[in-house]
């Protein structure tokens, strides 16, 4: 069984600043990701940009040069990958952490690949993982996806987008461009209020002008083959469909969470417990960092306002190894 000092669960961009935070400190430390570098946002749709401009999105200073003001999918990846490699950091990717046991001193940490001791853990591992499910019959059909990668594939096809939040409104406008008829299926009373501003004009105006069918105050009661039930304002309604993406947000791993001891809030909220100071959990040694910390509230943090935990954490462990 291998000892590291540190281990980092999670390989996005926080995880990352997490090991060259531990790398400067001179902390034996090894990130590890179930996925590529930077999984989630591999798995962002391929044409997807920014809420944030570049230098937001910087991590240890180091500078983000994008075409835009606000940089595609494309150049997130080149960026990070870019820190990964030329600072030669110690990440093993695609190897899936299992369990996280606290004995003693140390925590026991078991992969599908390997088993590790360390003395500090920190939990990065995000939110994207597990979609927030609509709960109705039929949402198991092949038909329904609650990830959206190419609008080329729904061209030609009638396609369901349930949501009204940025990752819904982006696959309606891309989708009805390339040639899909688009119905947008929305709970609320209008499209969501964080959109970004400069998507937005658009969508309303494509509603506005019927290029894009969209039903307010609405919800899917059942999907079928070829057809789908909607809960409506005026009652009941049945509409022709083909496909359906039900991009209704994503949630972090609370049961993870739970199997390792850390404490959640017993509202809808699920905040984890943690100290606001030192990131450090209920759970001596072992640290948050990113948007796992909001609980349910994913959009409370995100890479530009939670970069700074890397440092913050790597402070408290630098000064627990030196006590």
């Amino acid at each position: 069984m291998k000892h590291i000092d540190l281990i980092i669960i999670g390989g996005g961009p926080i995880g990352i600043a997490c090991g060259l935070e531990a790398k400067k400190n001179g902390i034996n430390y090894l990130i590890l990701e179930k996925g590529p570098i930077v999984n989630s946002l591999f798995n962002y749709p391929i044409n997807m940009q920014f809420f944030s401009s570049s230098e937001k999105l910087e991590i240890d200073d180091i500078p983000f040069i994008s075409k835009e003001a606000k940089p595609k999918r494309n150049e997130a990846l080149e960026y990070y990958r870019r820190i990964v490699t030329s600072n030669d950091l110690n990440i093993n990717l695609f190897e899936k952490v299992n369990e996280v046991k606290k004995e003693g001193d140390s925590f026991s940490i078991t992969t599908e690949k390997e088993a590790y001791t360390a003395s500090f853990v920190i939990v990065a591992t995000g939110f994207y993982d597990i979609p927030n499910t609509i709960d109705v019959p039929g949402e198991e059909l092949p038909k329904v996806s609650h990830y959206y990668k190419d609008p080329h594939f729904f061209a030609k096809q009638k396609l369901a987008v349930v949501g009204a939040s940025n990752s819904a409104v982006d696959a309606a406008l891309e989708c009805y461009r390339k040639g899909a008829e688009v119905t947008m299926i929305v709970r609320g009373p209008e499209i969501g209020r964080r959109v970004k501003y400069w998507v937005r004009p658009d969508i309303e105006n494509r509603i506005n002008e019927g290029s894009i069918k969209a039903y307010y105050n609405t919800t899917i009661k059942e999907i079928s083959k070829d057809s789908l039930v909607l809960d409506t304002p005026d009652g009941a309604l049945s509409i022709e469909n083909d496909y359906v993406l039900a991009l209704t947000g994503y949630k972090p791993n609370f049961e993870f969470l739970r199997k390792i001891g850390i404490e959640l809030s017993d509202d809808q909220k699920l905040y984890p417990q943690y100290n606001e100071e030192t990131m450090e959990t209920n759970i001596e040694n072992l640290f948050l960092a990113g948007v796992i910390c909001g609980g349910m509230d994913t959009h409370i943090w995100f890479i530009e306002n939670s970069r700074i935990h890397a440092k913050t954490i790597l402070n408290t462990i630098s000064q627990k190894i030196h006590q």
